[in-house]
């Protein structure tokens, strides 16, 4: 996950961010910051564009406030960028307590696993606006597009097979039988 996530903050801001090294990279908060204001950017202009699909969004807004130079690791200043990313993601994307890290996590590297889901998820949220997400988001949405039309042919298919059964037993009423349960498909075959 972290291989996927720093080639994508390397495709998007033109970044040399490596993945032994994903948290040392963005334990200031400015990239994270600059980040949050991009996806900012990006979804009012998809508001502009799409206001009747962006009205059932939650759209963010507010610009997230951080400095950039002179930003030690570890500094007060860094984690002070990192909070108000973090303050970003709750109130303007609101991303559930769940998918969340805390400003030690990055800082310290206490929890990496709840930094990388939270970007995840950030992404995930980005990419609902047009923005690049990356690849693992992409095959998310790959996966999920080709269960709905696995879901739309399903349903599609079992109504035609119920049209069929139907037609049967109107036609040749002596040889329709009853459903028994072991006509049914399992849980997993649905």
């Amino acid at each position: 996950m972290k291989e996927d996530l720093a080639e994508w903050f390397n495709t998007l801001y033109d970044l040399d961010v490596q993945a032994d090294t994903f948290l040392e990279s963005l334990e200031t908060g400015c990239h994270l910051c600059r980040h949050a204001n991009n996806v900012n950017r990006i979804a009012l202009d998809f508001q502009q564009r799409h206001p009747e699909v962006a009205a059932r969004m939650r759209v963010p807004q507010n610009e997230v406030v951080f400095q950039a130079k002179n930003v030690v690791p570890g500094s007060f200043i860094a984690r002070d960028n990192v909070s108000n990313f973090i303050q970003w993601c709750r109130q303007d994307l609101g991303i559930q307590d769940v998918l969340m890290f805390e400003t030690n996590d990055l800082v310290l590297k206490k929890n990496e696993k709840n930094f990388v889901l939270c970007l995840l998820e950030v992404a995930r949220r980005g990419s609902k606006f047009g923005m690049l997400a990356p690849m693992l988001i992409q095959m998310e949405e790959e996966i999920e597009e080709e269960m709905r039309d696995q879901m739309t042919y399903g349903v599609l298919g079992m109504r035609q097979e119920s049209q069929r059964t139907l037609s049967f037993a109107l036609a040749y009423p002596s040889r329709a039988r009853p459903i028994s349960l072991c006509d049914l498909k399992n849980l997993d075959e649905l």
